[in-house]
């Protein structure tokens, strides 16, 4: 049986101090942030994902953004090195949890630097994104941990957005979506599907062919219920002002053994 773990962990009331790259600086309203996550965590629970709360780390502004702290693939937990080092303090709890919930655990280290954000799992392939946050060094250790577990890793360069996964994410059957404005190179993928918003590039697979989605894409979740895809979608506006997205606020764990 696949598991269906969800790590999440509240936001700091730091949270409007978090690191903005590539948008302007906007004011995030903090309390309405804290209510955004709770409805968020809600919806994962809603569609059988249990949530596992990393402890909060309150001085780290951008803790919220769990995703970027561990990257799993099969029961293995990989604990990154973020490459901003404001966000370093980030990790040590989330290996505590992983390590709780019985992952194996594997780290990146100096002069490696990634985020989570920058890795994409599409069945055994890997796409890693090599950006701003993501060093070479980085890709290579991902390689080195997760090639011999089955993954083929693929490294593809971001200069556009923060992450990867700002600018691509993966439906179920394996398609890429992402905005073609966002990305260095479509080409890369092999099976593509360009979305007409920014944020309609960012799915969470619930299972069950549900898709978790912004609200703030109307015309791409109105592109994918055409398809067939039931999407399910949450405010996170006062995340994106932060250049978070629906995938940043959670880590899937599928593959646990029990």
């Amino acid at each position: 049986m696949p598991s269906k773990k969800a790590l999440i962990r509240r936001p700091s009331p730091r949270l409007a101090e978090g690191l903005v790259t590539h948008v302007e600086r906007e004011k995030v309203d903090v309390e309405l942030a804290q209510e955004q996550w709770e409805a968020y965590a809600e919806a994962l629970r809603a569609h059988g994902w249990e949530t596992v709360e990393v402890d909060p780390e309150d001085e780290c502004p951008d803790s919220v953004f769990v995703e970027d702290t561990v990257v799993m693939y099969k029961n293995v937990a990989l604990i990154t090195r973020p490459g901003a080092e404001s966000r370093r303090e980030e990790t040590a709890g989330v290996e505590e949890a992983v390590a709780r919930l019985g992952c194996s655990v594997n780290w990146i280290w100096d002069p490696g630097t990634l985020d989570g954000g920058d890795v994409l799992k599409v069945g055994d392939t890997v796409y890693v994104g090599r950006g701003g946050r993501t060093n070479a060094a980085g890709v290579q250790q991902l390689r080195a941990a997760f090639e011999p577990l089955g993954a083929r890793v693929v490294a593809v360069p971001v200069s556009k957005v923060l992450h990867l996964k700002s600018a691509v994410t993966a439906l179920p059957d394996g398609t890429i979506l992402g905005h073609i404005p966002n990305m260095d190179r479509p080409s890369l993928f092999p099976r593509f599907l360009a979305v007409p918003e920014d944020a309609g590039a960012h799915v969470v697979l619930l299972g069950g062919g549900k898709l978790l989605m912004s609200a703030s894409a109307p015309k791409t979740a109105e592109l994918l219920t055409d398809l067939g895809h039931e999407v399910v979608t949450v405010d996170i506006s006062e995340f994106e002002k932060l250049e978070g997205c629906v995938t940043c606020l959670s880590v899937r764990l599928r593959e646990l053994y029990a």
